[in-house]
């Protein structure tokens, strides 16, 4: 048992002692199918705080021979699978938190020497475990690992955390290089393959392919964008977030509301692990992503001046969603060559999530939505934009109010104020910008757009999540009136959907003629009768 090479179920066992705990050890079922196989090399990226070292702890705990937790794993949902001991104990385990070893270097100023120091602890650790073996004092963790294989025949499993901080991180080129030769050997290597029974990786980004991919191209990726069967591994599924809502009491759909929206698949979506956690221990709804990400470094990313980029970030602060071609981005983190390279870098750190079947992206969630609209409130190129951001809540509560002619004003500045002359009479644009416009309806309401009710879909239905503020349904209108917006939502019976709410529900329609570029607006309570 040693630090790096057999730890002992230490870090594991943290985790399970914490008051709130998920069972992710599914993830070992999944593993187990590569392991030994040609496709055991894994690497999985996620965004911060997502839980991969986590994850990472149960997967050294299950396979590392410097411990025995068939008790705890027995008791677990892998222990309830047909051969869930198949590799129990049985591997000797190599896990490094590269993160962890970086910061210390810092500290202790000596990061050029890095790779050396964590191969010279290693190779301590092998001779204290593997005394009737000879190990020069110049060995690698590579050759290291084949004298074991050729003295012994035991195989090695590789755990590596966050082994992109080094390419993340503005490192010396020296220590880069060493950590390349240290790739080369661990994976390039084919005489190292055979001893290896599985690599297992994890990172904030994809494999870099203009720095390290010819060092790791052996590996199979899991990623924001493609997560296949590891997509409700790693992160809160909307199954195990209502478990804890049930078990704490605490409010299931606004949990939702402010933490989901990551679609991993078409069957699983999950939401961030740090901020579900922190709401529920704290007894608060709020946003804990500062915790995970800084809001300045979003900033820079989405004021680059790309065509298009302005109008598509308007558009997902207001809640629609962007096509994005994902393929060409390089996974570099300084190297952008369009607003498809920006939003694709973003979805993988979270501020984004990625729709696999529509090829689109926006805002998963209320968290990450006060996130993006930090990062533009102090930015002269969105200064309009916050202006109608500002006057939401006021907008809000004048259509509450029935102020029909307040109503038409504050849409015509919306309108002028998010859309370009050449875009001024897009329907698309326009409904953007009514969404934009309702924008503190999301601190209320939960938005739906084009929801299916009736006899057609509804532009925009407000439903409330807050008590004694009635729901809206808004039609919208181009070059007709706001009356006939009103009088489709009765036709048609769009308020199907909201008869919980018919004691205290208002009919909008919105009307915008292109010719005087002039919205009108109608609001009618219904009477219940």
């Amino acid at each position: 048992m040693g630090l790096y090479l057999n730890p002992n179920a230490d870090a594991f066992q943290i985790g399970l002692n914490s008051k709130i705990y998920v069972d992710k050890s599914l993830v070992l079922a999944e593993l187990n199918k590569l392991a030994c196989t040609q496709g055991n090399f894994v690497c999985v990226s996620r965004p911060r705080r997502f839980g991969k070292s986590m994850v990472g702890n149960l997967v050294s705990a299950y396979y590392s021979k410097g411990c025995d937790t068939r008790s705890i794993f027995s008791q677990m949902k892998i222990g309830h699978t047909p051969d869930y001991d198949k590799f129990l104990n049985k591997f000797n385990v190599i896990k490094l938190d590269l993160n962890g070893c970086y910061q210390n270097a810092r500290v202790e100023n000596n990061v050029e020497n890095l790779i050396g120091s964590v191969n010279n602890d290693l190779l301590k650790e092998f001779r204290k475990q593997f005394p009737d073996i000879q190990f020069d004092d110049n060995s690698s963790i590579s050759r290291c690992i084949k004298n074991v294989y050729a003295e012994t025949g035991e195989k090695f499993v590789i755990i590596i955390d966050e082994y992109d901080v080094l390419v993340r991180e503005k490192v010396p080129q020296t220590l880069f290089d060493n950590y390349l030769s240290f790739l080369n050997g661990l994976f390039k290597d084919t005489t190292i393959r055979p001893a290896l029974a599985l690599a297992y990786i994890t990172g904030i980004m994809p494999i870099v392919r203009d720095k390290v991919q010819s060092k790791l191209n052996e590996f199979s990726e899991y990623t924001m964008l493609s997560p296949a069967q590891f997509a409700g591994m790693i992160g809160f599924t909307e199954e195990e977030v209502k478990a804890l809502c049930e078990q704490y009491g605490t409010d299931y759909d606004e949990c939702l509301r402010w933490y989901d929206g990551y679609k991993m698949s078409e069957t699983v979506k999950v939401c961030n692990p740090l901020s579900v956690v922190n709401a529920i221990t704290r007894g608060e709804f709020d946003s804990y992503w500062s915790a995970t990400g800084s809001f300045e470094a979003l900033r820079d990313y989405i004021l680059m001046d790309f065509e298009g980029i302005r109008q598509d970030i308007i558009q997902m602060i207001a809640g629609e969603s962007v096509e994005v071609e994902a393929g060409t981005f390089q996974n570099t983190m300084d190297s952008f060559h369009s607003k498809d390279d920006v939003f694709t870098y973003l979805i993988h750190l979270g501020y984004l999530y990625y729709n696999r079947k529509e090829k689109t992206c926006q805002i998963p969630n209320e968290e990450v939505r006060q996130e993006w609209i930090k990062s533009i409130r102090l930015s002269p190129d969105y200064k309009s934009v916050m202006a109608v951001v500002n006057a939401s809540k006021r907008l809000l509560d004048d259509t509450i109010n029935g102020n029909e002619e307040s109503v038409a004003r504050a849409l015509n500045a919306a309108h002028t104020e998010v859309t370009s002359p050449l875009t001024y009479n897009d329907e698309h644009c326009f409904q953007s910008a009514i969404c934009l416009a309702y924008f503190y309806a999301n601190t209320r309401y939960t938005v739906i757009k084009e929801l299916p009710t009736g006899k057609g879909y509804a532009d925009l239905v407000l439903v409330p999540y807050l008590p004694n503020i009635p729901a809206l349904v808004i039609e919208l209108k181009h070059n007709k009136s706001a009356q006939s917006a009103i009088g489709q939502i009765r036709e048609r019976n769009y308020c199907q959907a909201l008869d919980k709410h018919y004691d205290n529900l208002l009919f909008v329609g919105i009307n915008y003629d292109e010719k005087t570029k002039v919205h009108t607006c109608k609001i009618e309570r219904v009477v219940k009768g």
